[in-house]
């Protein structure tokens, strides 16, 4: 019993050493799992096919393929929120809070994208240069999945920039230009979206009717600050407040007016309708009530994800005119003169998101909502 026990050795005491290696046991394994021996095989180099290996060309490989593959989980996490809204389980806030996450994590992702062209950037021109000629036709304008990525947010086919004069979808053929035409057929995010707002509660006629009181407010207010002014006696600064105040009552008159609100509609200038863009602007002067904190963040996200985007396409065409100044693409287009083109508000998605900032008053001049609409 009382007999002297050997000494602990530096083994026994190394706790980090008492697992189990289960792999040993059978099963799938780490390599197996994630098909590795495809991915990691799936380099080829046409510099060296060629007979004239060129080593940058490993780099810009690699790196779009693993741009590829976070289209397509940007793509798997869009399907299943636009799921989500399909049918029609978004009423359930459990379900919000999913298509929240979701939204999150596209932005993440976008966010991953637009840095990454900087381990790009550590390629120089003339390292581009000597494996360029090897590339053509191929393009990046011919990524199938950025294309269904555009259409299932809801980039406007009519508001496009044609690419060499022709429609975007001609320069797919088969089974891909079939796919990209089902997509302009689908519910894309922005129209799911705008269903959504326009159930905003509190926009009822027959309720709250935010939109109402709204107007009500804002012209009451707009007509007291006349008041104040016309009582300030004659000067420069009473002529610039009076010429603002003419201006504020201007736009907040468009604002209201549902023909006018119909005709930028029409002009592509707004994207969402009217209904829509006054649940929107609820929820964004509401955002601090509880009812509406998780729906001005899905906003908020939304908004991120056309930011990124526009990011992302600005340092693609920066890259692009750092690579190759102002030749023409290898896939024919006129390079960077073409990405430029595409690097403006017509691409943007959520832009009536952005402009809700716009329409913004007082806080006091906002109606005080109902005990009903609260919670």
């Amino acid at each position: 019993l009382f007999k002297n026990k050997p000494p602990k050795t530096e083994e026994d005491e190394d706790a980090s050493q008492a697992g189990v290696n289960n792999a040993s046991k059978g099963g799938i394994i780490y390599g197996d799992y994630l098909q590795l021996d495809k991915i990691v095989s799936a380099q080829v180099l046409q510099s060296e096919v060629k007979g004239n290996k060129i080593h940058d060309e490993h780099l810009f490989i690699v790196t779009h393929q693993a741009y590829e593959l976070w289209f397509k989980q940007i793509l798997f996490e869009l399907d299943s929120v636009r799921e989500i809204f399909i049918s029609g389980h978004v009423r359930d806030e459990r379900n919000m809070l999913k298509v929240n996450t979701r939204i999150h994590r596209i932005v993440m992702i976008f966010r991953l994208l637009v840095d990454q062209f900087a381990v790009l950037e550590t390629m120089t021109a003339l390292d581009f240069f000597d494996f360029r000629d090897y590339l053509s036709p191929a393009s990046g304008f011919q990524s199938l999945q950025f294309r269904l990525l555009e259409n299932k947010i809801g980039v406007p086919d009519n508001q496009r920039v044609p690419y060499n004069r022709r429609h975007y979808r001609d320069n797919f053929k088969g089974h891909d230009s079939e796919m990209l035409l089902a997509t302009e057929q689908e519910p894309t995010l922005l129209k799911l979206v705008e269903e959504w707002l326009e159930r905003t509660p509190g926009l009822e006629v027959d309720g709250f009717n935010f939109w109402e009181r709204l107007e009500i407010n804002i012209f009451d207010k707009l007509n007291q600050e006349k008041e104040k002014i016309e009582k300030m006696p004659d000067s420069e600064e009473k002529e610039d407040l009076m010429a603002e105040l003419v201006k504020q009552k201007e736009l907040f008159t468009s604002l209201f007016d549902e023909k006018r609100h119909d005709h930028l509609l029409s002009k592509g200038e707004r994207r969402l309708s009217y209904k829509a863009l006054q649940g929107a602007l609820m929820i964004y002067f509401y955002r601090e009530e509880p009812r509406f904190q998780v729906p001005f963040q899905l906003l908020t996200s939304l908004m991120d994800i056309d930011t990124l985007m526009t990011k992302w396409r600005h340092n693609h065409v920066c890259m692009v005119h750092r690579m190759i100044g102002s030749k023409a693409g290898t896939g024919g287009s006129s390079g960077y003169h073409y990405l430029r083109s595409t690097v403006s508000d017509r691409y943007k998605v959520f832009v009536d998101l952005f402009n809700l900032a716009t329409f913004l008053v007082p806080r006091h001049w906002v109606p005080k909502l109902n005990p009903n609409v609260h919670t």
